[in-house]
């Protein structure tokens, strides 16, 4: 974002409804330098571009505040569990007290409806009954929805609570008139029962938005204290009042609180964090995250690299909450139909009145008539469509791994019809390891595997690391100290050892420059696709090693099930031929959807050529431009920094599995979307034609409205409460 166009994220408190939503994003809207506005509803966040100066938080406070809002810095997560619990209390309060003399009402109501009651001066004793029980509920536990509906009003923005305020006072209001006239056909009970299940739904909404919060649950680390040097003495300290380029030590058996780097190696659980299983081995000087686990025996120390509210958990977490703050395309579309619905649900309620009278119906029927129109075109079903939908796929996406950055992501990888992977890092695990190995005549394993670890202790070459790792893993015997080393970078090294041996290791090339002699058969490419290293001792030419970086464990089973799905896959790498084939045989991926030697921007290009939309996974700087010209890019687990800020969604989890789960949850998630976005319009439209053109008791167009509104929270809530088996689909 350039300095031009600041991006800003808020907590946006006092909202009621989407109605709420809309007028807020309505009105700021119109102030001069904003770029792009956005309020999202369920999580009670906007998110507004443009000019800094416009996008502060002072000046754009007193604006909300005129509205009856109020905005402050983006809550935390704790504070949105207990901003919605205070929400859900108080519904509860203003339901049992809906409920409780709504109950009365409605027994009084039925009483007359089926001519129970044995004469007409006790039928109007009993309406008048019926309206005394409904004051509580008009005037206490409706208050909300006048608030909510007399801001949207002042926003310029009327919407579903000017709709529902209408509908009880005109309910309210005829029946006064009418029991004026001596007549107990009174509508009390609609303006109750409008009243009660608006507020079952809301309180239905705010359970759903408050599992959409757990998601984010997962990212929170205790608020525990960590032992920091201080003052040539170690202290015990609250963890966000430690700065970075502190020193702090780990306890064993300790969960790390900041992100940081080992000052010492040590075993590191990052199940917590990644999903991996087997706890990892990190060397002094590697970046660990919080929320993992250290496991060693004894404590060790590390040298923060990132404080609390900038930790890896902490930038997760903000992209998270801001990918809720922003809408997609089908939600914008929601918005629009629900922005049009309400003035044309006022327009039609005020033109019923006449029309109805001047076809003869006489001024009760036409009042009901109208009343019916206001009732049963209140749009909360569409306004709840698309973003509870969206909550929940991001809260599914979330749980199973995934971190979303992009809010258009979600629609567009349901629509995805081609997948591109990059090779090293992606595919495979981004580490070597030995293949195949050949030695000198008398030479065994375990001879060279002591020789090797020798040879190569110590260095930090990703090929010595990984020939150590084979040879040190089968040896019970400490490398012998050395005597000299000398390396020399990107060939090899040559050490001598306290026995007086020299050793030598590294490029065949380089074995040749030091007069070492190679054999014929061993200067042969015998395995093209893979790194070769040679090791000589006193006596010459020990062995040839070859290594690979394997794929990732779940490579081919995501790859077969991307292409059983129908998709377009295809490898993008920037490695040699050999490796790049080798690897797509291994994947299930034919040699003409393998592409090597591609630079980055040859990936781009190829990238574009792809049927469209297009998604690419990759994790390293070479892959930015591919990301930020795909549809929707995806960064590994182990990606780069510009990788993952270039990506729409990060992978929390080792290997490709997730791209698989994240498609799926995407169709889910659009399947919903359209479901319930097309079946609230469906309602609105067709209950608005049938109420003007024929007689709906206001009470059958309330009942209608609510089922309408709970059908789509709860169609939006299967995708949070569902726990589909992912790991299965790879696994067939």
């Amino acid at each position: 974002m350039s300095d031009a166009n600041a991006e800003k994220l808020y907590t946006l408190q006092g909202m009621w409804c989407t109605s709420c939503a809309l007028a807020v994003e309505g009105s700021l809207k119109r102030l001069e330098g904003v770029r792009e506005v956005s309020v999202h509803y369920p999580s009670a966040t906007l998110c507004i571009s443009g000019t800094p100066a416009v996008t502060q938080l002072s000046n754009l406070a007193a604006k909300v505040k005129r509205l009856g809002y109020r905005l402050t810095e983006l809550e935390p997560v704790a504070d949105a569990h207990a901003r919605l619990e205070e929400e859900s209390r108080y519904l509860t309060l203003r339901l049992m007290v809906g409920s409780l003399f709504g109950m009365w009402t409605m027994l009084a109501s039925l009483l007359i409806y089926a001519g129970a009651l044995p004469s007409v001066q006790i039928e109007q004793v009993v309406a008048w009954v019926s309206g005394a029980f409904s004051l509580p509920v008009v005037l206490f536990a409706g208050v909300p929805f006048y608030r909510a509906g007399w801001r949207t009003l002042l926003a310029k923005r009327p919407g579903m609570d000017v709709l529902v305020s209408l509908g009880v006072i005109g309910a309210v209001m005829v029946s006064i008139w009418l029991l004026w006239r001596g007549s107990a056909e009174v509508y009390f009970d609609t303006a109750v029962m409008l009243i009660v299940l608006l507020l079952v739904g809301r309180l239905v909404e705010t359970l759903c938005r408050h599992r959409g919060l757990k998601a984010l649950d997962a990212l929170a680390l205790p608020d525990d204290n960590v032992t920091v040097w201080q003052g040539e003495r170690w202290l015990s300290l609250p963890a966000e009042e430690v700065a970075k380029g502190v020193r702090i030590k780990l306890a064993p058996g300790g969960l790390v609180a900041l992100d940081g780097t080992l000052e010492a190696p040590g075993w590191i659980d990052t199940a917590s964090l990644t999903g991996e299983s087997v706890p990892r081995h990190f060397q002094a000087g590697q970046t660990i995250y919080a929320g993992c686990r250290y496991l060693g025996t004894t404590p060790i120390v590390m040298q923060v690299s990132a404080g609390v509210g900038r930790r890896r958990l902490d930038r997760l977490c903000d992209e998270m909450r801001r990918y809720q703050a922003k809408k997609g395309e089908l939600q914008k579309l929601a918005d629009r139909f629900a922005a049009w619905l309400s003035p044309l649900a006022l327009g039609l309620a005020l033109l019923t009145l006449p029309t109805a009278l001047l076809f003869g119906l006489g001024w009760e029927d036409a009042l009901v008539r109208a009343l019916s129109v206001l009732v049963v075109a209140c749009p909360c079903a569409v306004g709840l469509a698309v973003p509870l939908a969206s909550l929940a796929g991001s809260g599914q996406a979330m749980q199973q791994g995934i971190a979303l950055r992009d809010p258009a992501a979600l629609e567009t990888l349901a629509r995805i019809r081609s997948v591109a992977l990059d090779k090293t890092g992606t595919l495979t695990i981004g580490s070597h390891t030995v293949l195949h190995w050949a030695a000198r005549e008398g030479v065994d394993e375990p001879t060279l595997q002591r020789k090797l670890w020798a040879a190569v202790a110590g260095s930090e070459h990703p090929l010595a690391q990984a020939l150590a790792n084979w040879s040190g893993s089968q040896s019970e015997q400490r490398p012998e100290p050395y005597l000299q080393v000398t390396n020399t970078p990107g060939e090899g090294r040559r050490v001598q050892l306290n026995s007086g041996e020299w050793l030598t290791v590294g490029r065949a090339a380089w074995l040749a420059s030091q007069q070492i002699a190679l054999p014929a058969q061993a200067e042969d490419a015998t395995l093209a696709f893979a790194s070769q290293v040679m090791i000589a001792d006193e006596a010459g030419w020990l062995a040839t090693l070859y290594l690979i970086d394997q794929p990732v464990k779940d490579a081919e089973p995501s790859v077969k099930h991307l292409l059983a799905s129908g998709y377009v896959v295809a490898m993008i790498s920037g490695d040699r031929q050999g490796a790049v084939s080798w690897l797509g045989e291994r994947v299930g991926l034919g040699r003409e959807a393998c592409y090597a030697q591609r630079s980055p921007e040859a990936k781009a290009r190829l990238l574009q050529g792809l049927p469209s939309p297009a998604l690419y996974v990759g994790d390293g700087l070479n892959d930015t431009l591919s990301l930020a010209a795909a549809d929707v890019g995806i960064a590994p687990l182990s990606a780069s920094e510009a990788a993952r800020e270039g990506a729409a969604a990060q992978l929390m989890t080792p290997g490709i599995g997730g791209v698989v789960k994240l498609l799926g949850i995407a169709q889910r998630t659009r399947r919903i979307m359209v479901q319930n976005l097309f079946f609230s319009a469906l309602y609105n439209t067709l209950a608005l034609g049938l109420v003007v053109v024929m007689a709906i008791p206001p009470l059958i167009a309330v009942l209608a409205m609510a089922a309408s509104s709970l059908t789509v929270t709860f169609n939006a809530a299967r995708l949070a409460w569902a726990e589909p088996d992912y790991e299965g689909s790879l696994n067939e």
